[in-house]
């Protein structure tokens, strides 16, 4: 959820964060009490505030008391896209909880609205895919890296515009399922292996 903005700048964000976590993220996430969110409210990165922190650390305690892992919010049956109706899942279980602020509900995106969900498809990317490199944990066994979609940014957009495997001029999930349809062709069993070298042609060209 931090991640956008500069990359010094998330990674400062995300070291801070686990910092105040004790640098034992589940071991807090699980057993911390009320009082020990105080000091999170200073806490916040660009429109991430402390109020959306707070939130965070509710939901998230209370998934893990219930669950073993957070792969189980995004498994969903679904006779088309896995992935969309995963995400959707994972959108619809933490915008439920009565004590969420609506501002918070933006952080997490959803297809159901149209939009890319480019760091929700990042981190599925990262949890799900693994190959020899190693580039990605690889971590969850129960989606296949074949349902995943690519995570689709300004960059990435406007490379697969200029080499014509996007033709929809939006950055929406539209336009995520179009692409990632045209690159399993390339590659139906790895799709999104390809967001690397569309992604650093696009920050690197510049334009």
């Amino acid at each position: 959820m931090l991640a956008w903005g500069r990359r010094a700048t998330i990674i400062n964000k995300a070291t801070e964060l686990i910092d105040l976590m004790d640098g034992a993220p589940y071991d807090f996430i699980l057993n911390h009490t009320e009082q020990d969110r105080a000091k999170f409210l200073k806490f916040k990165h660009r429109t991430f505030q402390a109020d959306d922190t707070i939130y965070f650390l509710h939901f998230l305690q209370n998934y893990y008391k219930k669950n073993v892992s957070l792969e189980s919010a995004f498994v969903v049956e679904s006779n088309e896209n896995r992935v969309e109706a995963g995400i959707t899942n994972f959108h619809n279980l933490f915008t439920g909880d009565e004590l969420m602020l609506r501002r918070t509900g933006k952080h997490v995106s959803t297809p159901a609205r149209n939009t890319a969900c480019k760091r929700l498809n990042m981190f599925l990317r990262w949890m799900v895919r693994s190959d020899e490199q190693q580039v990605d944990f690889g971590l969850w066994k129960q989606i296949s890296m074949a349902d995943l979609m690519i995570p689709l940014d300004v960059h990435v957009g406007r490379v697969a515009r200029q080499l014509g495997i996007l033709t929809r001029p939006q950055d929406d999930w539209k336009s995520v399922v179009e692409l990632t349809e045209n690159l399993r062709l390339l590659d139906k069993e790895d799709p999104v292996r390809y967001d690397y070298a569309l992604f650093s042609i696009g920050v690197n060209n510049g334009q």
